[in-house]
């Protein structure tokens, strides 16, 4: 299944390959999204790791404070 889809990538245009990145970070930033938001519903903590290399733990609510104050919009 790998193979196919980077034998598929090879084929496409730039402009095809861009769509299809936009696509995955929109995905991706959506999963994310709403794997906090029934983190912080049953309020749970979200392991991060720091520059520095650290470990910590951060409640899911705040992460959703800080990520998406400027946009309170649900996609």
């Amino acid at each position: 299944m790998i193979l196919n889809f980077l034998t598929l990538y090879k084929a496409m245009s730039n402009k095809e390959r861009e769509e299809l990145s936009q696509k995955l970070h929109y995905g991706l930033a959506l999963a994310e999204r709403r794997m906090l938001e029934e983190k912080a519903l049953r309020n749970e903590d979200v392991i991060q790791g720091t520059p520095d290399g650290k470990i910590k733990a951060v409640p899911a609510r705040r992460l959703l404070r800080k990520m998406y104050k400027d946009n309170p919009e649900k996609n």
